[in-house]
């Protein structure tokens, strides 16, 4: 594979430009969330219509990386990404011009196409590099990424009230923009796989299917990530309705996980090649659950205070960082001629569960409530994902790979 080039399209991508694609995707799903209950006054709609905007994203989202997987190994990583970006673009023109909650809803669902840059980008680091190497790649990459969404919340919850809910999608269209521009021009395509195919690439998905590491490093991320998708559809309510927080309150208090997220990343990014993946995942695994057991703890004694609850979130996003990176470069490694492929399915299931739980976590809490049925939502979520990472580590040992 040739040398990176920056601005150089015939070469693989630089860094950067996978941080700013992956964070471009961050911003979609989050940086709105401090105008709900805005936006559920601006169409008269109920607060939970407008909260299906985090679960239908979602999960279109995961079916959507069921096919961008294999199209990208099909087709190569560099026309789907720039497929996904366009289509993008005109989605988030479409929520402005939305006239009423339905409307906006669907263009709202069409934005979900942006989950190509998080899946291909997996791949093409995939692509770059082997496994631990790309496992510390990854990590650089979302943990560049983790402070987009540190900050998103924070400039939403501002731009909300400045200008408006309509402010955080104009801000989305410009960035998206940009970030074309960018992609046209620095990324080359990284996939050396010879072009099958959809018939072939299905004869080969028993083999990923049938593989009991993939499944289990499928599961530790899709419980992991649940713990954060189960925050996001929740913390809204819990700040607005629970704590009486203003959108700019919670926006502030919205990036307390991807600080850590951020830290889990540089971690992963410095120690997983010394360390070993499989170690650093169930490392963050542990941090993510002791954090939860905490929380719950302290809320079940009576201490409620804003700043418990979002400040003890931040182990969610550190251990996160820890295992995201790492679980998804262990589901590549299994085939690497399917990099794309197992990127979309691990990606479809991690969405997928992420937006059941999101969806939960609308359904469970309501006036009164409080917020203990969102942390034990987060605190079984993540002591699922120790599970699924002590099967992966049984199965290497038996196997005799380094676990």
């Amino acid at each position: 594979m040739p040398p990176v080039r920056f601005l150089n399209r015939t070469s693989p991508p630089h860094i950067v430009t996978l941080v700013l694609l992956t964070g471009l995707a961050a911003l979609a799903m989050n940086i709105f969330l401090p105008s709900l209950p805005g936006m559920a006054a601006w169409f008269d709609a109920p607060y939970q219509l407008m909260q299906l905007s985090v679960a239908l994203y979602l999960g279109l989202s995961a079916v959507l990386q069921l096919l961008i997987g294999p199209i990208s190994d099909r087709f190569g990583r560099r026309a789907v990404i720039l497929w996904s970006l366009g289509l993008f673009l005109l989605a988030t023109v479409g929520t402005l011009l939305a006239p009423n909650a339905g409307v906006f809803l669907a263009f709202r669902m069409a934005q979900a196409v942006i989950a190509a840059g998080i899946v291909v980008s997996r791949a093409v680091v995939r692509d770059m590099v082997p496994d631990e190497q790309a496992a510390s790649m990854i990590g650089y990459v979302t943990m560049g990424m983790s402070l987009v969404p540190m900050i998103g919340p924070v400039i939403g919850g501002f731009l909300d009230e400045a200008f408006g809910w309509h402010a955080n999608f104009a801000l989305l269209l410009g960035l998206g923009l940009v970030v074309t521009a960018l992609v046209w021009a620095d990324l080359g395509e990284t996939s050396q796989t010879r072009p099958t195919s959809f018939a072939a690439q299905l004869r080969q998905y028993p083999q990923l299917l049938a593989s009991r590491r993939f499944w289990g490093y499928v599961l530790c991320a899709a419980f992991a990530s649940g713990c954060f998708f189960a925050y996001l559809g929740g913390a809204p309510f819990v700040g607005t309705e629970v704590f009486g927080l203003t959108s700019a309150q919670v926006g502030i208090y919205f990036a307390a996980p991807a600080v850590g997220y951020g830290v889990g990343n540089f971690l992963s990014g410095r120690y997983s090649v010394r360390v070993g993946m499989t170690r650093m995942v169930l490392w963050g695994a542990l941090v993510t659950t002791t954090g939860m057991a905490i929380l719950l703890a302290v809320t079940a004694a009576g201490l409620h205070h804003p700043a418990v609850f979002f400040g003890m979130t931040t182990l969610i996003g550190l251990g996160n960082g820890m295992v995201l990176p790492n679980a998804n470069a262990g589901m590549l490694s299994i085939n690497p001629a399917l990099a794309g492929t197992a990127s979309g399915l691990g990606g479809a299931i991690m969405i997928g569960g992420g937006a059941a739980l999101a969806a939960l976590a609308g359904v469970v809490l309501h006036p009164g409530s409080g917020e203990m049925p969102l942390i034990v939502i987060m605190a079984a979520s993540s002591l699922a994902s120790v599970a699924a990472i002590l099967w992966v580590i049984r199965r290497s040992r038996a196997l005799g790979l380094p676990g």
